[in-house]
């Protein structure tokens, strides 16, 4: 992470607190950062079953943009691809993660190492892809090489 630190990766009762106010839409917009979205993802797929941290990411991203005055549309907002890809990518390195690691941990190290990568999907996806209306509604694959 260098020198950048986040306050909802101060302990576990911060990580807890974060996921509260995110949920409810009540997290600072300015902090709702690429890092903040990594580490939603990962609590997600460590506290739930794959289809169901999908689920709730979907609906809790939908839902705290329409808090925060973010429009979900065709081009705006909440995007189906980069969600489920980011899922696809914390899920790889999850499973290289020795269990019994505590969700703190687990999170950090996720955060040290995605953090800085906000723009990975380019090397999956073309431009053309990724910016298109679909690929924002729905599950569109990678198109330049295949997920981790």
């Amino acid at each position: 992470m260098g020198d950048v630190t986040y306050r909802f990766l101060d302990s576990e009762e911060a990580l807890g607190e974060f996921l509260e106010c995110f949920e409810r839409g009540t997290w600072p917009k300015p902090e709702w950062n690429h890092a903040a979205h990594v580490a939603v993802a990962g609590c997600y797929l460590i506290g739930d079953a794959d289809e169901e941290a999908a689920d709730r990411a979907r609906r809790c991203i939908r839902h705290y943009n329409q808090c925060t005055g973010t429009v979900n549309s065709d081009h705006s907002g909440y995007h189906e691809t980069l969600t489920l890809f980011w899922l696809a990518v914390v899920k790889a390195r999850l499973r290289q993660i020795e269990s019994g690691v505590a969700r703190i941990d687990a999170v950090r190290m996720l955060v040290a190492e995605f953090a800085p990568l906000r723009d990975l999907f380019r090397e999956y996806y073309s431009f053309d892809v990724v910016r298109s209306v679909e690929a924002r509604r729905s599950w569109v694959p990678p198109d330049t090489q295949p997920l981790p």
